[in-house]
């Protein structure tokens, strides 16, 4: 070590005694963080719109940009035809349905009129036999009416029987439709989750802020291209920061998670801004001194990192020292 180095180390430390007993003494020291967090592209193509710049402070929500995604819009619509073809082959079958049900239809209204018909001559062939049996009519006129009626019975009977078929003709058509339909279905959906997958990717193309923030760094701009994965910009929380400090062993035993501090932040000539603090954190694991130049004693002595909560009033930045008095 040069003779300089050790003259600035003496210095140093003569200050920090000098202040140790000074009316802006402080027990721990350390260094303002925030979450930070960066923004990436969710699609690919050319940028449209990008309106933020660094400091730019952003909603949690807010639409922020645009992505060229002409090529996805043209792919859905080409989706959504295949899609209405498919509905149309499954609409296909319902009029061979409709005819056999109107035929039907027709068939039952001609087996009611044979059937009323049937009631007319057995109510006939009744008073003929009655007027046989007191001879007051020829046999043949009652034999003639009963050939009628056998040959109306018959009529009947096919009828009754070709009415079933229809039956069966209908119940068959609407199972090989349904069987159709299943097969129609099996690629229905399929495509509607095709086009849906479609319409969340043409969703990304609108950049969203994630969070509430303050823009750090922008890292693309207008008119460029990107793709998934490529970071758009850094953003951070700026309203509450964490003091990231040292404590030592003898200094632990006086802090606990939750206790309120005061937070000391240089104010240039008029020397120190207080704030008000909120212990957040303790590490349960010591570490060596975090310093640059390190003596062998120093590398003995052990520190608990901590993170103390503070409500940033607008003057607190990323980066910047502060102090805590316990």
């Amino acid at each position: 070590m040069t003779g300089q180095h050790i003259l600035k180390l003496t210095f140093l430390a003569a200050v920090i005694v000098g202040c140790s007993g000074g009316e802006n003494d402080f027990d721990a020291s350390g260094v303002f963080e925030a979450k930070e967090i960066i923004v990436s592209s969710e699609s690919s193509g050319k940028i449209l719109e990008l309106v933020i710049e660094e400091g730019t402070v952003l909603t949690e929500g807010q639409i922020i940009g645009n992505i060229d995604c002409e090529n996805l819009n043209l792919q859905k619509a080409q989706l959504e035809a295949s899609y209405d073809a498919i509905g149309a082959k499954r609409n296909s079958s319902g009029p061979q349905v409709g005819i056999l049900k109107q035929q039907l239809v027709t068939q039952n209204k001609q087996l009611a009129a044979q059937r009323q018909q049937y009631l007319v001559i057995e109510k006939e062939q009744k008073r003929l036999e009655k007027l046989v049996k007191a001879e007051a009519v020829p046999v043949k006129q009652l034999d003639d009416l009963n050939g009628n009626l056998e040959v109306l019975l018959k009529q009947i009977e096919a009828a009754e029987s070709q009415l079933n078929v229809t039956k069966q003709q209908i119940t068959s058509a609407e199972q090989q439709i349904a069987i159709g339909n299943r097969a129609v279905m099996s690629e229905e959906k399929p495509m509607q989750e095709r086009i849906a997958q479609m319409e969340n990717m043409i969703g990304k193309c609108q950049i969203q802020n994630p969070q509430a923030g303050t823009v750090l760094v922008k890292y693309a701009e207008q008119n460029e291209m990107t793709a998934p994965g490529k970071a758009l910009y850094k953003l951070a929380d700026m309203t509450e920061l964490k003091l990231r400090a040292y404590l030592t062993n003898g200094q632990l035993a006086k802090v606990k998670v939750g206790q309120e501090v005061q937070v000391l932040i240089d104010n240039g000539e008029d020397g120190y801004k207080e704030l008000k603090g909120v212990v957040e954190w303790i590490s349960d694991k010591a570490e060596f001194t975090p310093k640059t130049i390190q003596t062998k004693d120093e590398r003995a002595n052990l520190v608990y990192a901590t993170k103390i909560k503070v409500k940033n009033d607008g003057f607190l930045k990323i980066g910047m020292y502060g102090e805590v008095k316990l």
